[in-house]
């Protein structure tokens, strides 16, 4: 029995060798797909329990996808992305803006009023309000 465990295990590692995992865009796509399951429990109309059941299986189905994909930098940058725009609703101390000219982001402290931005990228100046 134990030697079935093992060679169990090692075939897992062999089949995930290569592939992307779970991150925190995962958690939050498997925790979705969970609480409309929960939500679904709630339900007693038949066509809104089908959604909230197509919903959640969506859900579902794409952290998997994503877990088990092998375009590993794809899944990186869409990780990265909710990353920083979790960061952006966290930051209160901070404003973003976009710079016309060539689309940097630029970060500014906030409550300072009407202030001249230069971008640190191309050096272009814009004029916002904190």
């Amino acid at each position: 029995m134990k030697k079935l465990g093992q060679r169990l295990l090692m075939s897992f590692r062999r089949f995930m060798t290569g592939r992307y995992g779970t991150d925190k865009l995962n958690t939050l796509l498997l925790g979705l797909g969970l609480a409309t399951c929960l939500i679904n429990l709630f339900i007693w109309n038949p066509i809104a329990r089908l959604v909230f059941t197509a919903i959640s299986y969506g859900f579902m189905i794409l952290a998997l996808y994503r877990c088990f994909s092998r375009n590993t930098y794809k899944r990186y940058r869409e990780n990265r992305k909710y990353l920083q725009l979790i960061e952006r609703i966290r930051d209160k101390n901070h404003r973003y803006f976009t710079c016309p000219k060539c689309k940097q982001t630029v970060r500014v402290p906030k409550g300072k009023g009407k202030i001249a931005i230069t971008c640190p990228k191309c050096k272009e100046k814009f004029t916002k309000k904190t």
